[in-house]
């Protein structure tokens, strides 16, 4: 396996830390847990999208590409981060956001909503749950088309064979960060959305002969859902990859007990674990993502899943301007 063949762009300058969470594993009085704080990657805020977009808005920049268009929800990290690099490059951006919850999208509202704004997207366009987004995006592109500009359209997510490879490459990256460190980790915890992340890293880890186990948090759909995309997409990347395909099924492993009512619907589960993590560490998850996937490792940990003699790794993978929207949710009656 060999990425530095892949043209890529670089919008971190350091390697995100592994931090022991001394605090936090006494306080949910399970496993020890350690925590990879890719919050703490390039561009605007940070986040999972920074690594999948190093790869993405290279093979941009190649096709001479003058916009990117993405799509996301109305508080998509994603979106934030691919604006974020399309300025870094010179480049326009073009966002399609789809309102998951009716009427949930305010120009003016704060976390990502702001960023978009301060950031300088060139168009927004807002389209329900029942529209198909990368129809959308497809009509934007033939519109600048139209007009002699070249988009480049990037998925949901960035998860896509060459955007999962961010997480293949963050796969190598850790297993040399838990040598280092002298660590033995028996499971990685992250948050199972669009998929790239969960997918790059059984990917990474798999083509490395490492016996870690990845456990998906999903946060939007069921078990068996969420399996297949991860599994589907594990099956791209590792092709373009020209790695082995046959990983076993049971790598792919994924939760669904901690999505709660929907998509960036908030749940006391969540709330708990985002307070927890706040108040033993000093660390901050958002409430779609992070939040869900931290609730499902301290509700594993308590079911004795992972055991006491355990070592956990987290996975941050950002998003925390989302936090700020949802602060009746998250804070507790005290």
């Amino acid at each position: 396996m060999n990425l530095s063949k892949l043209p890529r762009r670089r919008y971190t300058h350091s390697t995100p830390p592994i931090e022991k969470l001394e605090r936090f594993s006494k306080a949910v009085s399970g496993p020890t847990v350690y925590i990879k704080r890719d919050d703490l990657l390039g561009l605007a805020g940070g986040g999972s999208k920074t690594r999948k977009l190093e790869f993405l808005v290279a093979e941009a920049l190649n096709q001479n590409a003058d916009t990117l268009i993405t799509c996301g929800a109305v508080q998509s990290n994603h979106c934030r981060l691919t604006l974020a690099a399309a300025r870094k490059e010179g480049l326009n951006c073009q966002l399609v956001l789809q309102e998951r919850v009716p009427g949930s999208y305010d120009k003016r509202a704060g976390g990502n909503n702001f960023l978009y704004e301060l950031l300088g997207a060139e168009k927004i366009k807002v389209v329900t749950a029942k529209e198909n987004p990368a129809h959308t995006m497809q009509q934007l592109a033939d519109e600048l088309a139209e007009k002699g500009r070249k988009a480049y359209i990037i998925p949901v997510g960035g998860s896509t064979p060459l955007g999962a490879c961010g997480y293949v490459a963050c796969a190598q990256e850790l297993l040399s960060q838990i040598f280092e460190l002298g660590l033995s980790i028996d499971h990685l915890v992250v948050a199972s959305g669009s998929g790239g992340t969960h997918s790059g890293l059984v990917c990474g880890l798999f083509a490395a002969h490492s016996n870690i186990n990845v456990e998906g948090i999903n946060v939007s759909r069921n078990k068996q859902e969420q399996e297949e995309l991860v599994g589907e997409l594990v099956c791209r990347t590792a092709e373009f990859l020209e790695l082995p395909q046959d990983i076993p099924k049971e790598r792919i492993r994924c939760h669904d007990n901690y999505v709660g009512p929907g998509y960036s619907l908030p749940t006391a589960q969540m709330a708990e674990a985002v307070r927890i993590l706040a108040r033993t560490e000093g660390i901050l998850v958002d409430p779609i993502y992070t939040g869900k996937a931290l609730a499902g490792l301290i509700d594993l940990s308590r079911k004795g899943v992972f055991k006491q003699t355990e070592n956990v790794m987290f996975v941050h993978t950002g998003g925390t301007p989302a936090l700020y929207m949802y602060q009746d949710a998250v804070l507790d009656a005290g």
